[in-house]
């Protein structure tokens, strides 16, 4: 049979009404528990597990995998209304998507969020299905050395993640990896910064820190407002007009596309994907520095991606038999426990659980899409909830979604710690953006570079001689040295224009912002809780106030997005003030 009559013959198993309910049933349970801190798909999972064994393994697979995009799809929700993100795909979600709903635009924001997620789904699916023999085959030429390049390029996101200060996000990334760094050496069995606490030999977990330095941090910042509820009180329409269509199109399009190809590769997933697709977008968008205050592009690509991603997952373990992430782990053992041997063989043994899984994607992404639509104004009211009612309601979030990870107390301890550690960086100008990226990729790179020299008896030349990883590289190379010597151009011809006697541009001297001055950092200039739009106009050039600019690089800081979670200064007041 070609393509299209195996698909045709997918739908005849997806169709069926029982694998139509199994279908609902795994995207309506997928999308409560993506919607809920500390659970996410793994949980959701291993919690099916049971029911799945009672089933015929299409069934199965096909209520399994229904979960899984249905958690990835319905992680938004708590990342766009809480600052909480359910799920570590949707991190890069909450940079963009808190901020509009803190303007009053989350209905707006959870209605991007869905359909880039559907399409996102979609071109999944379809590469699924056109490309997976082939994209396997490219999966099994990525060895050590290229995750490892690989993991080396996800960092150059740090750049665009820093906003208009490259220290501080450095730095912030730098915190991120060592953090990833803590725990019992999987090689030597060393331990590493554990202070003689058993706790930490497993490392710290990612959930921790996530809810650490973006929820708790958002509590700590609520509460030192002492009761001043600075969210908007309207939500805007669902609808989106013409131009924010065009708009979120081409985001959606490559997130979609970027994501399923990093989703193919093992190890990579749908966090990676997603802050790949946030950070490309932002370097090539033209309003680029409104990304962090509500820009819907900072929605669109990360959602779309790290869908796309999730169904990419599914080519090296329907194909190879090889799991690409934690979520496909479980689900290969749960085909072995089925009687299932993924691999090469799959598509002529087993047809009816590969192309009906195929053809329950195209369905389940359609349920997910007219599931979250209707329910978006009831999810949006959240943001109406009084704030003294929404700050212990975050903090049940965070402290049942970490307790009931792992049912330590020590783990409350390091939440609260890190809520402070991220209130601190907010006070302070320091983007939580890189340590998150630091986070997920520091421990991948040490390990695909220790293992790569490993098999190369101590020679960093592999990661040069290898043809995918040496490209990798160098596209890092470029991007770093694009981003780094974009500012340096800027700057160099606003010092010009200074010497000339020209007005500077309205915010200052591009690239010296949040450097010196009394305005550095996210409480600059006034600006207040309402992100972008609450920030001190910007005299054009010209005025008066302008022509005071050249004296006083540092006012450029006020349109630093550094202050992304939430937008709002660390203490809700003027800090010139």
């Amino acid at each position: 049979m070609d393509t299209f009559d195996q698909l045709l013959y997918g739908f005849g198993v997806a169709l069926s009404p029982e694998n139509l309910a199994f279908v609902f049933l795994g995207c309506l349970i997928g999308t409560v528990i993506g919607m809920l801190p500390g659970l996410g798909p793994i949980s959701a999972i291993s919690l099916m597990i049971p029911v799945a064994f009672t089933l015929d393994p299409a069934s199965a697979i096909i209520m399994l995998a229904g979960v899984y995009y249905g958690a990835i799809f319905g992680g938004s929700t708590s990342s766009i209304l809480l600052n909480a993100p359910g799920v570590a795909g949707t991190v890069a979600t909450s940079f963009d998507g808190y901020p509009m709903a803190r303007k009053g635009a989350a209905g707006k924001a959870l209605a991007i969020a869905a359909f880039a997620s559907f399409t996102g789904g979609t071109v999944g699916v379809i590469g699924l299905m056109l490309v997976a023999p082939s994209l396997s085959a490219l999966t099994v030429s990525f060895g050590p050395a290229e995750y490892f390049a690989l993991m080396v390029l996800g960092l150059t996101a740090v750049v665009s993640l820093s906003g208009q200060n490259l220290t501080k996000g450095l730095v912030s990334a730098t915190v991120g990896v060592m953090i990833a760094l803590v725990g019992i050496d999987s090689q030597t069995s060393t331990l590493r910064f554990t202070f003689g606490r058993p706790e930490l030999y497993e490392g710290v977990q990612f959930l921790i820190v996530a809810l650490g330095v973006f929820a708790l941090a958002e509590v700590f910042v609520m509460v030192l407002r002492r009761g001043r509820d600075t969210r908007s009180g309207t939500l805007t329409s669902l609808r989106l007009n013409r131009r924010e269509v065009r708009r979120m199109s081409g985001p959606t399009g490559r997130g979609s596309v970027l994501g399923f190809l990093v989703g193919v590769l093992p190890g990579a997933g749908a966090t990676v994907a997603s802050f790949l697709a946030y950070s490309f977008e932002k370097r090539i968008a033209k309003d680029g520095d409104t990304f962090g205050q509500g820009n819907i592009k900072g929605v669109a690509a990360p959602e779309s991606a790290n869908n796309g991603a999730a169904v990419g997952s599914f080519v090296p373990l329907m194909t190879l038999g090889v799991p690409g992430s934690g979520t496909t782990a479980v689900l290969l053992g749960a085909l072995l426990v089925l009687g299932v041997q993924p691999g090469p063989l799959m598509l002529e043994e087993r047809p009816e659980i590969f192309w009906g899984v195929v053809a329950s994607m195209y369905v389940g992404n359609l349920v997910l899409l007219i599931l979250n639509l209707p329910l978006i104004p009831l999810f949006a009211k959240v943001l109406r909830t009084p704030q003294t009612l929404l700050v212990p309601l975050i903090v049940v979030f965070c402290v049942v979604g970490v307790y009931g990870q792992s049912f330590s107390v020590f783990d409350l301890w390091l939440l609260t710690g890190f809520g402070v550690l991220g209130f601190l960086m907010r006070s302070n100008g320091f983007p939580a953006a890189p340590l998150i990226l630091g986070l997920i990729l520091g421990g991948l790179m040490e390990r695909s570079m220790r293992q790569a020299l490993l098999i190369s008896s101590g020679d960093f030349g592999t990661f040069l001689t290898k043809p995918i990883s040496a490209a990798l590289l160098a596209v890092a190379a470029l991007s770093l040295l694009g981003s780094v010597a974009g500012p340096w151009r800027r700057r160099a011809a606003a010092r010009r224009a200074v010497a000339d006697g020209a007005p500077l541009p309205a915010g200052g001297p591009p690239g010296e912002s949040g450097s010196e001055g009394p305005a550095a950092g996210p409480a600059a200039e006034g600006r207040g809780a309402e992100g972008a739009e609450g920030a001190e106009a910007v005299p054009e050039p010209g005025s008066a106030d302008s022509e005071v600019r050249p004296e006083a690089p540092g006012h450029g800081a006020a349109r630093d997005p550094d202050a992304f979670m939430g937008g709002v200064t660390s203490n809700g007041t003027d800090r010139d003030g």
